[in-house]
């Protein structure tokens, strides 16, 4: 199954990091927040990765063509360039990494992904936010209600996008104004159906506007409710936030062994 990553925005919020490189590179314990985000799915097994490029894709597609070089110690055999790491663990993943355009939105990047998505099931979330998210758990929900999509919900900073439930877990509402009510909020970590896509009409549709509300209208989103730790990275202080539990050896979205 395929993990897509939203790796496009401008990261307005983060200008004082994002001036010279995409959010998702941004460090965290020397390392760019989005090899955390993929340690997390890695450690349930989850190994093929869809980044979506726009804003500064370069960086991103760099770090990984060089990733052996920035990440392990290594010998290279000068006569044929081949290059051998030397220790540590080499990470077993495939990474699509697909320019979506500069400009276009959440929903739009999605879209053009479908050629590559194969009509499959798929994972999707942001390239700038972690969490102790069990993610075997969260995709045997979204097999077990037969909907077209799963949301995962927390509880955190109500600046974020809300959530108004049916019952237990069907979402009939979705709003990315903020949420007082419930107090769940959108936390990325997706499950979708390929139907999905059909809810996109074109580039610059957000996802979190029309598609997930007319799927939330048509009984179509639940949510996986996730009530431990998850931590977005928007603004300098919360890049703090990660770096400093990160630095005190209490990260709890380090859900891998090593």
């Amino acid at each position: 199954m395929k993990t897509v990553i939203l790796a496009g925005g401008l990261g307005t919020r983060l200008a004082e990091e994002t001036e010279v490189r995409p959010k998702p590179m941004v460090e965290v314990g020397n390392k760019p927040i989005i090899w955390h985000i993929m340690k997390i799915y890695a450690h349930h097994g989850i190994t093929d990765f869809v980044v979506a490029l726009g804003y500064k894709g370069e960086h991103i597609k760099r770090y990984f063509l060089e990733y052996t070089t920035l990440t392990k110690s290594f010998k290279i055999v000068t006569s044929s360039g081949q290059v051998q790491p030397i220790d540590g663990v080499v990470e077993d993943w495939t990474v699509e990494l697909i320019d979506t355009g500069h400009e276009t939105q959440t929903g739009g990047r999605v879209k053009k992904l479908a050629s590559v998505l194969n009509n499959q099931t798929f994972m999707l979330t942001y390239g700038d936010g972690v969490g102790d998210i069990d993610i075997s758990a969260l995709l045997a929900f979204h097999r077990s209600h037969g909907k077209l999509a799963t949301v995962t919900a927390v509880r955190p900073p109500s600046r974020f996008g809300g959530l108004v439930f049916k019952g237990d877990d069907e979402v009939c509402e979705f709003s990315e104004k903020p949420q007082i009510g419930e107090g769940w909020i959108n936390g990325g970590f997706f499950v979708m159906e390929p139907q999905v896509i059909e809810y996109i009409e074109s580039d610059d549709v957000i996802l979190e506007k029309e598609p997930l509300e007319n799927l939330a209208a048509d009984g179509q989103l639940m949510a996986y409710k996730h009530d431990s730790f998850w931590q977005p990275m928007d603004t300098l202080r919360e890049v703090q936030i990660l770096r400093t539990l990160w630095d005190r050896d209490e990260p709890p979205w380090k859900v891998w062994d090593e």
